[in-house]
Formats: C-alpha cells, sequence, structure tokens
C-alpha cells in the first residue's frame, strides 16, 4: 500500500484515539457514579439512545457528553434554510461563500451546544436529591458549560481534520467510533441475559441471524446501482482516446447515504435532551411520548428518514448540472435529446430510485423498537447502529481504494508503460 494512504488512514486512527481519549474526561464537580447508576436504569429511552451516539460519554458526563449531534443539528438547520433561500444556496457553492457558510453552522454549533449543556447541567439537579452535583450549583453550570463547549468543539475539529487530513468523512467516523466502542460491551450485556435466563438460546440466535440479514441487506443495497448508458461522438472519443471516458451514469439506489439516519436522529434527540431536564410533568409527559420505546418515536422516525432521504438525495444529485455537463462533453444518452429531456429522464430516474432507498433507510432504522420490544436487545444492535457503522465501512473502503487508484494513475502518467 502506498506510504501516503498509510499516513492517512494513521492521522485517522489517531484522531479517533484522540475521540475515546476525551471520552473518559469528566466535567469537574459531579458524582460519575451517580450519573452511571442513573443512565443503566434509562438505557431504553432517548437518553440511552444518546448515550450510545456519543460512545458511552454521556453516563460518564464527559466533556464530550453532547457529541457531535450539535452541529449535525447546526447541519440541518443550514442545509434546509439554502434549500429555501437562493442566496444561500449560492453562498455554498461559491469557495469563498462555501467558508463563510461553515463559519455559520460553527456559530449555529455553539448556540446549540450552550442550549444543551445548560439543559442538561439543570436536568443533573434532579438526580437522587442533587447528589450527583459535588460543587455549588451556578458554579457547576459555568464549568459544564464552558467543558461541553470545549469539548463539543474539539470533536467538530477533529471531524474537520480526518475529513481533510485522513481517509473517510470525519463527522461520519466519529459517530462509527463511538457506536463500535459500546459492542463489546453490549455483547458481554446480551450473554449476562442470556446466563440469567432473561433472553433464552433461541432468541440469540434470532438476535444473530436478524443482526446477520441486516449487515448482508445494508451492504447489497448500499453496492446496488442502476447504470444508464451514455454514447460519445466518435470525434470525442478519438480525442480522449488515452482517457477513460465512462459510458454510462451511476446511479445508487441510496443517494443520500447514511445521512437520513442520523438527521433523524440528531431532530429527535435535541428536544428529548432539553424535555428530560424539566421537573414540569407535561414536559416529562412529551418527553416519555418520544421515548425510542414507544410507538410514536419509531413512527416518526420512519417519516423524518423518508423526508431527510429525498430532501438530501435532491441536493447531492442535480439532474440539470448533469445534463449540461453530459451535452458539453459530447455525450448523450440513447433515444433522449440532450439538455432538457435528459434532465427529466435522470430526475424521474433518480426520484423513483430514491422512493426505494428512502422506504429502505426507514425500516432498516425502526428494527431497533422491534428488537428491543421483542428480545430485549442492546441499543447497539439496533438497525440505525448497524446501518451507520456498515454504511460508514463501505464509504472508508470506498475513499481507501479510490486512493489506491489514484496514486496508481499518477504513477502510470509519470513513469510511462
Amino acid at each position: 500500500m502506498n506510504k501516503t494512504i498509510v499516513n492517512k488512514i494513521l492521522i485517522t486512527l489517531a484522531f479517533l484515539f484522540a475521540y475515546r481519549i476525551l471520552a473518559y474526561v469528566p466535567i469537574p464537580g459531579v458524582d460519575v457514579e451517580v450519573i452511571k447508576r442513573f443512565f443503566d436504569s434509562n438505557s431504553g429511552n432517548a437518553l440511552g439512545l444518546f448515550n450510545m451516539f456519543s460512545g458511552q460519554a454521556v453516563e460518564r458526563l464527559s466533556i464530550i457528553s453532547l457529541g457531535i449531534m450539535p452541529y449535525i443539528t447546526a447541519s440541518i438547520v443550514m442545509e434546509l434554510l439554502a434549500a429555501t433561500f437562493p442566496n444561500l444556496a449560492k453562498m455554498k457553492k461559491e469557495r469563498d461563500g462555501m467558508q463563510k457558510y461553515m463559519q455559520i453552522i460553527r456559530y449555529a454549533t455553539i448556540a446549540i451546544t450552550i442550549v444543551q449543556a445548560v439543559s442538561v447541567s439543570i436536568g443533573l439537579k434532579a438526580l437522587e436529591d442533587g447528589s450527583a452535583i459535588l460543587i455549588d450549583m451556578n458554579t457547576f453550570i459555568i464549568i459544564s458549560v464552558f467543558s461541553m463547549l470545549a469539548g463539543t468543539m474539539m470533536l467538530m475539529w477533529i471531524g474537520e481534520q480526518i475529513t481533510q487530513k485522513g481517509v473517510g468523512n470525519g463527522i461520519s467516523l466519529i459517530i462509527f467510533a463511538g457506536i463500535v466502542a459500546g459492542i463489546p460491551s453490549a455483547i458481554g450485556g446480551t450473554f449476562e441475559l442470556v446466563n440469567t435466563g432473561e433472553i433464552n438460546i433461541l432468541e440469540l440466535i434470532a438476535i444473530i441471524i436478524v443482526i446477520l440479514a441486516t449487515i448482508f441487506a445494508i451492504i447489497y443495497i448500499e453496492l446496488a446501482e442502476r447504470r444508464i448508458p451514455v454514447s460519445y461522438a466518435r470525434k470525442i472519443i478519438m480525442q480522449n482516446q488515452n482517457k477513460r471516458i465512462m459510458n454510462y451514469i451511476p446511479i445508487k439506489l441510496n443517494l443520500s447515504g447514511v445521512i437520513p439516519p442520523i438527521f433523524a436522529s440528531a431532530v429527535l434527540i435535541f428536544p428529548s435532551t432539553i424535555l428530560q431536564a424539566s421537573s414540569n410533568s407535561t414536559m416529562l409527559a412529551i418527553a416519555d411520548f418520544l421515548s425510542p420505546n414507544g410507538n410514536a418515536y419509531n413512527i416518526i422516525m420512519f417519516f423524518l428518514v423518508m423526508f431527510f432521504a429525498f430532501f438530501y438525495s435532491s441536493i447531492v444529485f442535480n439532474s440539470k448540472d448533469i445534463s449540461d455537463n453530459l451535452k458539453r462533453q459530447g455525450g448523450f444518452i440513447p433515444g433522449l435529446r440532450p439538455g432538457e429531456g435528459t434532465a427529466n429522464f435522470l430526475n424521474t430516474t433518480a426520484s423513483n430510485l430514491t422512493f426505494w432507498g428512502a422506504l429502505y433507510l426507514a425500516v432498516i432504522s425502526t428494527i431497533p423498537w422491534v428488537l428491543l420490544k421483542i428480545m430485549g436487545v442492546p441499543f447497539v444492535f439496533g438497525g440505525t447502529a448497524v446501518l451507520i457503522v456498515v454504511q460508514v465501512a463501505i464509504d472508508t473502503m470506498r475513499r481507501i481504494e479510490a486512493q489506491i487508484y489514484m496514486n496508481k494513475y499518477q504513477t502510470l502518467s509519470a513513469t510511462g508503460l
């Protein structure tokens, strides 16, 4: 393997190791044992899901307890605004404008982090009559807000560094690492349930079969694509005979990747985090209503994933741009006129594929509830977790493979055959 790629992989692993170290750095002034007992008794609600995405940093009340979710929430808001306001969408497409766009996301992340940190800090006061907090309440709120803000900013920086200097998408890899870190304890917890008789051997075999079937389905669908044939004029082929011209347009069945379930989870976790801090009975009732163990959470999750799948696919796949680029390169789809006719055909094809891709994501994302309800499986084995882990692994492998091929082409162009 090329030295450059090895260095990028090592850089990625180093940043992920730093992320895991941060998960063990607690906020000053708290009794960690009280927090852990609380999360052990609330592993089946939204707090348990939040704890899973943070890599068990929440149950330790680490400085990265809020994880990368505030950044994802800010990104969702900005994507929705960019789709609504043309000027913001134009800013996003320009090089200088993109820097301003990302800066706005960072500022929004700071605001969301502060709100969530204050909510979590106040909520801790209610734990075991305030025994979780060992110092003055006002002092603790100030310390925890600054600590969580610093932790979230550090995570955001780590994610950006991985994307720029490592391999894969930094934000996705952070979530991936957090989920994977919880797998050993989840496996141990499952076997403990078997030993105590809460889960029998047949149920354990059924769990393993469901997980393997889910992984197989994710891999199969993630690699599925429709290839639309493209023809080029003879003159174009002769001019580019030393270059590889793709004679088809690949359209993936799942155009949006892992983004919809992450966005949907972030949207549902954000209000739950704030509501859990309240002592108001109405607010707590709403928090219980949004619990992952209930029907409402999974129904909302299903439709949110469908929405974000269509929304994000419309952003990443622009049929008009593809049609214009194809026309400039002298290519055309057989039987279709270049320009608007090609754009309409591509848009219709992408929409049909997106429907099935969105349905697949929504079904996979709601499997956790079925598993938890019927078999009492830990969160980490749920469909959303498996989906994120498998998709991020496939995407990272593809990026590494692309880097290897790029280096091969560069070597051939420099040395010749």
